[in-house]
This record gives C-alpha cells, sequence and structure tokens, in this order.
C-alpha cells in the first residue's frame, strides 16, 4: 500500500494576463486568477488511480503563499487525504535549488513515503527540473514524463513517450515519477468531495519548522535572477481587406508581401 505525496502548485490561470512585478521582477500572482496547475490534476489523479487500485494514502504538497490553500483545497476535493502547505513570506522569489531544498524537507515531515509524484513542468515557470533534482536531494531513483504508471507490490514502471517511440523504465520504491498531459484525464470534484475537503488535514510550515534558514531561501539569495523584463508591446491593428470580388488577390499580396508565401 504505496504512500504517496503529490506536489501541486498555485500558477496565473493561463487564460490570464501574466506579468512579472515590476519592482523584483517575479511573477506578480495578483495580477491574474490563481488556479490548481493542469498538470498538477493530472498529477494527483494518478495518485489516485493507484490508491484506488493498491490501497495506501495520498498527501499533497504544496510550496506558496497563502492564497495557494485554493489550490491544495481543490487537490483535496478530488479524493487525496490530506495536505502539507509550507507558507513563508521569506520564500518569495526562490530559485528552482531553493524549492527543491524545501520540498525534500517537507517530504520529509511525511512518514514513511513510498513514491512522490509531480508534474513535469509547471506553466509559470517551466523550468522542468524540480522532479529531476529532487529525486537527486532524495536519493530516489527518477522515472520523469510519464504517460503510463504501473505499481506492482515494491516495483514501478513507466512509459514514456519519445519522437522515436516509447521508453519503458523501471525501479524500486521509494521513487519520484513526473507525468505529461497524456498520462489521464483528471476527475471533476464532485459536491461530496468537496464538502469532504473542508474538513481534511492541512500541516502548515514555515522554512524554520523544517529546519531551514530564512536567509539561505528568497530573491536575495537565489541562485538566479531576472536582470530585466520588457513587457510585450500591445498588438498593433490588422489590415483590413475589402472583398469586391478581388478579396483573394488582396490577401495573396498581402502575404506575399510579409514574405508569408
Amino acid at each position: 500500500m504505496p504512500n504517496i505525496v503529490v506536489l501541486v502548485k498555485q500558477v496565473p490561470d493561463t487564460y490570464s494576463e501574466r506579468r512579472l512585478a515590476e519592482a523584483d521582477h517575479t511573477l506578480d500572482r495578483e495580477s491574474a486568477d490563481a488556479v490548481l496547475d493542469e498538470i498538477n490534476e493530472r498529477a494527483v489523479e494518478e495518485a489516485l488511480l493507484i490508491k484506488e487500485a493498491h490501497g495506501g494514502e495520498v498527501t499533497v504538497l504544496s510550496v506558496g503563499p497563502e492564497r495557494a490553500t485554493e489550490a491544495i483545497r481543490k487537490a483535496l476535493s478530488m479524493g487525496a487525504d490530506k495536505a502539507v502547505h509550507v507558507s513563508d513570506p521569506a520564500l518569495h522569489g526562490s530559485c528552482l535549488l531553493q524549492t527543491t531544498r524545501v520540498l525534500a524537507a517537507a517530504i520529509g515531515k511525511v512518514d514513511g513515503v513510498d513514491l512522490v509524484i509531480a508534474g513535469n513542468e509547471a506553466t509559470d515557470g517551466r523550468g522542468g527540473a524540480i522532479p529531476a533534482m529532487l529525486a537527486e536531494v532524495l536519493g530516489f531513483p527518477q522515472l520523469t514524463h510519464a504517460r503510463k504508471v504501473v505499481v506492482d507490490g515494491t516495483a514501478i514502471t513507466v512509459t514514456r513517450e519519445t519522437d522515436t517511440g516509447l521508453t519503458h523504465l523501471s525501479a524500486t520504491l521509494p521513487a519520484v515519477v513526473s507525468v505529461g498531459e497524456k498520462i489521464n484525464e483528471p476527475r471533476y470534484p464532485s459536491f461530496k468531495g468537496i464538502m469532504a475537503a473542508k474538513k481534511k488535514p492541512v500541516e502548515t510550515y514555515t522554512v524554520a519548522d523544517l529546519g531551514i534558514d530564512a536567509a539561505e531561501v528568497g530573491l536575495a539569495a537565489a541562485s538566479t535572477t531576472v536582470l530585466e523584463a520588457t513587457p510585450k508591446p500591445p498588438r498593433s491593428a490588422g489590415q483590413r481587406v475589402e472583398d469586391s470580388g478581388d478579396g483573394g488577390g488582396k490577401i495573396a499580396e498581402y502575404l506575399i508581401g510579409q514574405k508569408l508565401i
């Protein structure tokens, strides 16, 4: 019966206008609607499918501001059993290395972890490196970019799709798995699940609770920073073509002028 931790992240809605803060070029989280990242929904779904097949327990883990509780509650409403939330102002602007260290320490707060499941990359930072980095810190084998996961006792096998075919990876638990968009279709939370989520336990930690010095995380100590950012220019007005029987020719002339044909 695997004890599973799923990494979840609250991100700006991809349908919203997303931008960086002018002061420090970090993500302006207040400028857009916040949602549970879609790839994390698939990670949660895969954990729930494994639980339904083999038993065990699913814990969702998120590092983020207080607002991230909304994303955590959605994961819980899908069927996860409990949650861990690392929330600390000191984490603002943390890089991938710092985030990995915090995640590893938080996973250490969960007893007997057999499997860590994450999305292959978040839609805000798109670093795509956290699962592999976390596996290195934890000392677990990594099975990344999975489109199929099979657990059999203490053995785990994943199928990864590549440009040239399918790759099959196997390891012995505990392990870290990252999933891609083709892994599954996440379930919708039921009304019963939404109500039950309100009563499920959520443990909240600061970096001090994890034994990490606040001076070692955050923008000032980050290994990477954004030095400069320029907003994308506003969309210019398009060229309107009046069709008086010769619209096709006018469009062709425009495309030729733009060197598109």
